[in-house]
């Protein structure tokens, strides 16, 4: 028996049309590092029935999310919400048939994976559509940082230091002209399903109005791909070959994503989230943003950007 089925039906029961969802559903956990996510098979549609997770609302204004999961419904890239209910978190979406959700392995292993990736980052971010919420980088590490002040946890030895490094990069990005689109913002593998034609993406928590080239780079480091994934994701993402100033904005992402996501890691250690190691999780992404960030190509993409 699945552990939070009768949790599970009352809240689809919640919603209109499913009031009489029968006790024979067939309920799947799916997953989720902060929120209980389940698919549930009834006689006709499956849907998929999303329970926030504890603490989450100190960091996710879920009325954002429902206005933009909605919007990237209709850029064609994510299943339709049927029901939200931005006072609890509650969300029930169409599920997408006959998918894989992927994971790293998966986009070395599927042919053709980070050009379908590629593909729907672009209709997404080319949709026209306008997402709620401007997602700044620096502002948001300021507002991780200030939260994480009221918890007992300890940064990473030297965090502030490689904050304090990064001003170049705040620099050269304020400096640029850069465009503002509807992004995802948090790129998961896990966000990303493969029905082997079409790349779809889920979970909008994080989602609004970015530098597009934030999912791109993002993407990269959360599938871990290698430079064969990474040239063929910007190919099908521009259509083209991508300049010197686009590859270098893709590869300051791919070190800011571990810098906000170190402190991201760090909130759920503090809340005790049982999903998984986050010490080891904010540990590890710390590590890999110096790396990047002290390799000798880096100082070259960020004056790419600036140029």
């Amino acid at each position: 028996m699945v552990e939070h089925r009768e949790q599970v039906m009352a809240a689809l029961r919640s919603a209109p049309g499913f009031e009489d969802a029968g006790e024979g559903a067939a309920i799947t956990r799916l997953g989720g590092l902060t929120n209980l996510v389940h698919r549930v098979d009834l006689d006709g549609p499956s849907v998929i029935v999303r329970i926030p997770g504890e603490g989450t609302e100190e960091y996710i204004d879920r009325k954002i999310e429902a206005h933009n999961a909605r919007a990237a419904a209709r850029a064609g890239v994510s299943p339709e919400v049927l029901h939200a209910v931005p006072e609890t978190g509650l969300m029930i979406s169409e599920a997408v048939p006959e998918i894989e959700t992927m994971t790293p392995a998966l986009f070395a292993s599927r042919n053709g994976a980070p050009g379908r990736a590629g593909a729907a980052l672009a209709k997404l971010h080319n949709s026209g559509e306008a997402f709620e919420f401007r997602f700044e980088l620096f502002a948001m590490i300021d507002d991780y940082l200030a939260l994480l002040a009221t918890k007992d946890v300890d940064l990473p030895e030297g965090y502030h230091h490689v904050v304090a490094a990064a001003a170049p990069v705040k620099d050269a990005l304020a400096g640029a002209d850069l465009p503002l689109a509807p992004c995802h913002c948090d790129p998961l593998c896990e966000n990303f399903l493969d029905d082997g034609k079409v790349m779809w993406i889920v979970d909008w928590e994080y989602s609004g109005m970015n530098d597009p080239l934030w999912d791109v780079g993002d993407l990269a480091v959360e599938a871990e791909m290698d430079a064969a994934q990474e040239a063929e994701l910007m190919r099908a993402y521009f259509g083209r070959e991508p300049s010197a100033a686009e590859t270098g904005r893709m590869v300051i992402y791919k070190a800011m994503c571990d810098l906000l996501w170190t402190l991201w890691g760090l909130i759920q250690h503090a809340d005790d989230n049982p999903a998984e190691d986050f010490w080891a999780y904010a540990t590890g992404r710390f590590e890999r943003c110096k790396a990047l960030m002290q390799s000798p190509e880096f100082a070259g993409h960020v004056a790419a950007v600036r140029g």
